[in-house]
């Protein structure tokens, strides 16, 4: 060891090695800090050295260790023996090979799934919005539009409400409340004609209504505000086209029982098998297995509809547009998700208990409405 790890200058005398103690005709070594008093302190005692195979401390190779530190920034250090954390019970100490008892650590149990949601009110909320869509459905076609006339304007509501609370962006509700009610009566009265038009005077009149408010920001609000009128009232208005034909109530009705059945086998198998995820990065509850459920359920009730419930239409018409269902549910499904993600929110809105917001159910609604529309004419016709 060094001479200068206990502080004496080598002119003051110094320790030999542990076995031939101080060096004769030498003044004993003291502190550095009290040389003039070195004659009063006494000897440092010699430590005997430790046999090479001194047990637990051959990790020192031999060296002769004192109870302190050695240096001052150096901590002492704890034998295996005596730190509590390293014992081991008696009958495992003479086969350090052998694992620890699965009885001293027992496995955690597996966590129970969960529905993730309110089935009760879901279940209570789903059953009573069908009923207001069957009966004014099938009672008089112009209540069913008064009905997605309404859901659009709430749907409207929500998503500009949480654009402005979440992100600052101001996208004007009273030209787009009115412009989408126009969208959707006009898509009804006039077809697809009719909703273009309706589209582009809407977007015009966000631009005009912006302009009563100071500059800034108003590129995104309007940007905003545009893309609010195409993807709630103008895709809506494809239902509204639909309700024209002769069976129309027949064929929004298979509309909307796709849609529910895409979303409740989706729903089913995923929680029940899903481990595979779809998209983790921007909806982690929909799995592979859930996508696997919806293309089957809603492939079965497209052939059944498409048999019994569509004049003129066939079973393999209902597989392809069961089909078309389902991916673009599950499309639309993801993009809703994407928007929520992007605003820090996990639902639209409060209006549904068991549901979330109107927007929460319209989200694979509205881009599977024009994908059915489309469909249909070129299969039975408009």
């Amino acid at each position: 060891m060094n001479d200068s790890s206990w502080g004496a200058p080598p002119e003051a005398g110094y320790w030999g090695p542990s076995d031939q103690g101080p060096v004769q005709g030498a003044a004993p070594a003291g502190p550095a800090y009290d040389a003039h008093n070195a004659q009063q302190t006494r000897p440092m005692p010699i430590v005997p050295d430790v046999p090479a195979h001194g047990g637990d401390q051959d990790d020192d190779r031999g060296a002769a260790r004192t109870g302190g530190p050695l240096f001052r920034d150096e901590t002492p250090r704890t034998p295996p023996h005596q730190d509590p954390s390293s014992q081991v019970p008696s009958h495992q100490s003479q086969n350090p090979q052998e694992p620890m008892s699965s009885a001293a650590q027992p496995a955690p149990a597996p966590p129970k799934k969960s529905a993730g949601r309110d089935l009760g009110a879901a279940i209570g909320v789903g059953v009573g919005l069908g009923a207001v869509i069957v009966a004014s459905l099938f009672v008089v076609k112009a209540a069913f539009v008064g009905v997605i006339t309404v859901a659009v304007v709430v749907g409207l509501w929500e998503l500009t409400s949480r654009l402005a609370e979440q992100k600052g962006i101001k996208a004007p509700l009273v030209p787009l409340a009115v412009g989408g009610a126009a969208m959707v009566i006009a898509g009804y009265v006039r077809g697809a004609e009719g909703a273009w038009v309706a589209m582009a005077l809407t977007a015009l009149a966000v631009l005009v209504w912006r302009m009563t408010e100071p500059p800034e920001g108003y590129l995104k609000d309007v940007t905003a505000g545009v893309f609010a009128a195409f993807y709630i009232p103008f895709l809506a208005t494809f239902v509204a086209m639909m309700l024209t034909a002769d069976d129309g109530a027949r064929r929004v009705l298979t509309f909307l029982l796709l849609a529910v059945v895409s979303d409740t086998g989706a729903y089913a198998v995923g929680w029940r098998f899903g481990k595979h995820k779809l998209a983790p990065r921007i909806s982690p509850g929909k799995t592979r297995e859930g996508l696997l459920g919806a293309l089957a359920f809603a492939m079965v009730a497209g052939a059944l509809c498409m048999q019994f419930l569509i004049d003129d239409g066939t079973w393999w018409q209902g597989l392809i547009i069961g089909l078309a269902v389902a991916a673009s549910a599950t499309l639309g499904d993801l993009g809703e998700s994407m928007i929520k993600r992007d605003l820090g929110i996990k639902d639209m809105g409060t209006l549904l208990p068991g549901h979330g917001g109107i927007m929460d159910r319209l989200d694979s609604l509205l881009p599977t409405a024009p994908v059915v529309w489309l469909l249909l004419v070129l299969f039975v016709g408009s």
